[in-house]
């Protein structure tokens, strides 16, 4: 052997022992995922809650996404179509898509155009209740131009062209196979809703509702080196704590998502040294909804509509800024969430450059002022400490999920709103009924059969123009939809519907900027929709999970395809 061949031998051996010995496709073992709301289905246009969205995004892709920073990169895409590559037109009344050449389904066959053309037109036929309708509002139409190529034709000049297909919200899906669940169809195709055919890193291999998913790896995923793990677990159930507790403490999981708890537990768990807590802050809001519609059990099937008339009292504007104003949020912070949460006035509190500095009255208790205002508003408080006017007494049901902090923010708000004469009675939903799907269950957070009710949420994407459409009124929830609508505040403004209207008008970022920030001002002024801790998303992760990176303005399992076990 040459002295050259030795030397390039020894090269090899020696670049072989330094470097990180990752695994290849599928050789990584088991990856465990805890979700302690579960997943009730993996279609997220027809289940618009986070756990639906984030489990279904480990299969099926939108053409492009965003990374941990906000910088949007694509995923079935080739590129990101610009002005300046001629991917947007000239007159911002379409852009088109290229998708990446020799893509495939999980069952082999071929990604093309007419999969995504077809998305659109499954998202948007009639009877269908799609929970991801906003995302195609203002689109004309969507068609494919050749095999590869598919141009989205907006109805008039958009500012932001980048709402369908991107982000995990608006996924593709298989024409091949959805084909037959268009429209009143699509709450049918039980076997497709629970295992679309995509082109994720894994595959569902076993699907039970509200409790499990199994998943394997794509075998025909586009990198031939991934994913790592050969099969992936994703159960549901518990509480926050419980989830926390799996990762940090027993090590029973890799990870668990949203597992927002108080400080102080969380601190104990730490200490067995298993895992680590991972949180972002983007743009979730926990946030208190007040029902703008009579929500009495004898009016059936128009309870908490349209149809069923103004609520008694939380009509009155006075009452809702009073309920606002009663609320110390910075207590609800520092009992609840520590450096995980900030007090917030605001519906968008992020990117910096759209949030509003125009809404402050609601930083700061005041419990005196809150008692004024009612006090003029005829409010007169009765023997018994609540509030009543011609009949009606100032008495709620204030409802939320199972989750030990948000039950210590019920009992404190309850506790403020006695003090200006409001009698609360609280209620609680385990997680995956009141974040779920069925159309059928009285207790899910969209039919909102309460006066009030609790939980937080945001946009995936660093642009809030889908988020801020679904309080157009177009969008309350009802059983015509099956009560898919993405608006569960129930707010409705003739004048906020022409604002959106202006936003999708607009010709630039700044320009946005200023409308967003007016339609932030108008759903926190109407006293309907009350803010009150911008919440960083948190999750655990085991120390022998690697790469597994947060990510505020995506879903929390974004890049699953890069994980690894440690070595």
């Amino acid at each position: 052997m040459s002295m050259r061949s030795v030397l390039a031998t020894a090269l090899t051996i020696l670049s072989l022992s330094t470097a990180p010995a990752w695994a290849a496709r599928a050789t990584d073992g088991e990856a465990k995922i805890l979700f302690w709301q579960a997943v009730s289905s993996m279609n997220p246009y027809l289940s618009g809650g986070s756990k639906e969205v984030y489990a279904a995004s480990i299969v099926i892709e939108p053409l492009a996404g965003f990374d941990e920073n906000g910088k949007m990169f694509p995923r079935l895409a080739a590129d990101i179509p610009t002005l300046e590559n001629g991917g947007v037109s000239a007159d911002r009344l379409s852009v088109t898509w290229k998708v990446k050449d020799g893509l495939k389904w999980s069952d082999g066959s071929d990604v093309t155009a007419e999969d995504v053309a077809f998305t659109w037109r499954y998202c948007t036929a009639p009877g269908g209740g799609c929970a991801q309708r906003a995302k195609f509002d203002g689109v004309a139409k969507v068609e494919a131009v050749d095999r590869l190529t598919v141009k989205i034709t907006f109805d008039k000049p958009t500012s932001y062209v980048y709402g369908p297909f991107v982000g995990a919200l608006s996924p593709i899906i298989q024409m091949a196979q959805f084909k037959d669940c268009i429209g009143e169809k699509a709450q049918q195709c039980t076997a497709a809703n629970f295992a679309p055919i995509g082109t994720g890193p894994f595959v569902v291999k076993d699907f039970k509702a509200n409790d499990v998913v199994s998943f394997i790896a794509n075998q025909h995923y586009r990198d031939p080196a991934k994913p790592a793990f050969a099969t992936l677990t994703l159960k549901g159930g518990g509480d926050a704590a419980a989830a926390a507790r799996a990762v940090l403490e027993t090590g029973e999981f890799d990870f668990a998502w949203n597992t927002v708890i108080e400080p102080e537990v969380m601190d104990l768990m730490l200490k067995a040294g298993k895992g680590r807590v991972a949180s972002a802050f983007s743009t979730t809001v926990e946030r208190i909804h007040l029902n703008p519609f009579a929500v009495d059990p004898s009016l059936g099937a128009k309870r908490s509509t349209r149809e069923a008339g103004p609520h008694p009292s939380l009509s009155d504007p006075a009452v809702r800024r009073a309920l606002s104003l009663a609320i110390d949020r910075d207590i609800l912070v520092e009992a609840g969430y520590g450096a995980g949460g900030k007090a917030t006035c605001n519906v968008i509190p992020s990117p910096d450059d759209f949030a509003s500095n125009g809404v402050d009255w609601c930083l700061k208790q005041d419990i005196p002022g809150a008692n004024k205002l009612l006090d003029e508003a005829g409010w007169e408080m009765g023997g018994d400490g609540i509030r009543a006017k011609n009949g009606v007494r100032l008495a709620y049901l204030f409802q939320t999920s199972t989750n030990s902090v948000r039950q210590g923010t019920q009992q404190l708000v309850k506790d403020w709103w006695k003090e200006i004469g409001v009698e609360t009675e609280l209620r609680n939903v385990p997680a995956t009924v009141y974040f779920g799907s069925d159309p059928a269950s009285p207790d899910t957070y969209k039919k909102f059969y309460a006066d009030i009710e609790m939980y937080a949420s945001g946009f995936e994407t660093t642009d809030p123009a889908k988020f801020l459409a679904d309080f157009r009124c177009d969008k309350i929830p009802s059983p015509n939809d099956g009560w898919q609508g993405g608006n569960v505040a129930r707010f409705c403004d003739p004048a906020y519907d022409t604002l959106i209207g202006d936003l999708n008008n607009a010709s630039g970022r700044a320009e946005r900027a200023v409308i967003i920030k007016k339609l932030n001002d108008m759903l926190v002024n109407s006293g309907y929709v009350l803010p009150i801790v911008n919440r960083g998303e948190p999750s655990t992760i085991a120390n022998t999970l690697v790469d597994a990176k947060i990510n505020p303005w995506d879903t929390q399992l974004w890049n699953v395809e890069n994980w690894k076990r440690g070595r």
